[in-house]
């Protein structure tokens, strides 16, 4: 591990100006994610600035949406009985990451940021484009199970490991960030960006902007929803492929849909194609097993996880029965 320096921040001013002076700084608070890849020299930041004592914690349900802390811990909002009440997709979805050991551990801003990745991506014996751009990309014909199967490139195919940003997408949630230039707001659709050729940048995020909280708008969507994770193992393991639905209702009928598909994609991706063939129509099982056939459209497949567009569409199906209310 190379050296760094460190620096607890008091308040918000000084973590802000420490991160503007030093443009290779990195905010910590869990580290769940960042402290593996520091021990794996997989990053290198000369410094890290400790933000755990700055005031963005807390759950807080108003006007049917939710504010929810970006160092709030995983386990807390995954625990609170207005998220389980109004949004029990994102409850779903946070009980389905790592283990309980993490959660309680790790923060919601820190979980958003999670890096994209693969097998080589944390092996820095061998090429990676993520971490060494140029240098190449052997998940293209090699060890490629995990991998996205959509919105890669000739420069990166790993997928988007969370699960929560995966639920988030669905129930059209919103971040804010704060710099030394003052407070933005982004729509979590817009947050994660594609690799094309500069696979090393994850999110549109500028250098020393700081997640503070997550907004979640009112959603009628939100009560008939479902959030499924397929995975190797039952804890503490990344999905094959997970999928996460939030349906409008009129009775039987379905006015509005959010469908969102983790670990298929480079980023949380909304299956666009079957949303709008869900619209206006009523959910059946013939109805959910037709539209789940479209979740492969436009997937681009490699020799190792070609599996996945066929369990994409079970999944899709599956869930959306889930979301419905029908068994």
């Amino acid at each position: 591990m190379l050296a760094f320096s460190y620096a607890a921040a008091p308040d918000t001013a000084t973590a802000l100006d420490l991160s503007g002076a030093d443009a290779n700084a990195a905010f910590i608070a869990g580290g769940t994610d960042l402290l593996q890849l520091l021990q794996e020299a997989v990053i290198a930041p000369r410094s890290l600035i400790d933000i755990n004592a700055l005031p963005f914690v807390g759950v807080r349900i108003e006007q049917g949406g939710a504010r929810i802390g970006a160092l709030t811990r995983l386990s807390d909002v995954a625990d609170d009985a207005g998220i389980q009440q109004h949004f029990p997709l994102l409850a779903q979805a946070l009980l389905e990451t790592a283990s309980p050991q993490v959660r309680n551990m790790a923060t919601v801003g820190g979980n958003l940021l999670q890096r994209t990745r693969c097998l080589y991506f944390r092996d820095a014996t061998v090429p990676c484009n993520k971490r060494q751009p140029g240098s190449g990309c052997p998940a293209l014909d090699g060890l490629n199970r995990i991998n996205a199967i959509f919105g890669g490139s000739e420069h990166c195919i790993a997928s988007y490991p969370g699960d929560m940003a995966t639920a988030l997408l669905a129930l059209d949630a919103d971040i804010v960030v704060q710099s030394l230039q003052g407070e933005r707001r982004i729509r979590v659709a817009d947050l994660y960006r594609l690799p094309k050729e500069t696979p090393q940048h994850d999110t549109f995020l500028a250098p020393g902007e700081l997640i503070t909280a997550v907004l979640l708008p009112s959603n009628h969507a939100a009560r008939h929803s479902h959030y499924l994770k397929l995975r190797d193992r039952a804890s503490f393991e990344w999905a094959l492929v997970s999928v996460a639905v939030a349906l409008e209702m009129d009775t039987t009928q379905v006015r509005k849909a959010r469908v969102v598909a983790g670990g298929v994609g480079t980023k949380p991706w909304r299956l666009v194609q079957v949303e709008d063939d869900l619209q206006g129509r009523p959910l059946t099982p013939d109805q959910a097993r037709q539209v789940g056939d479209l979740a492969g459209d436009g997937a681009a497949p490699r020799a190792g996880n070609a599996f996945k567009v066929p369990m994409l569409k079970r999944a899709v199906e599956r869930a959306l029965l889930m979301a419905g209310g029908i068994t």
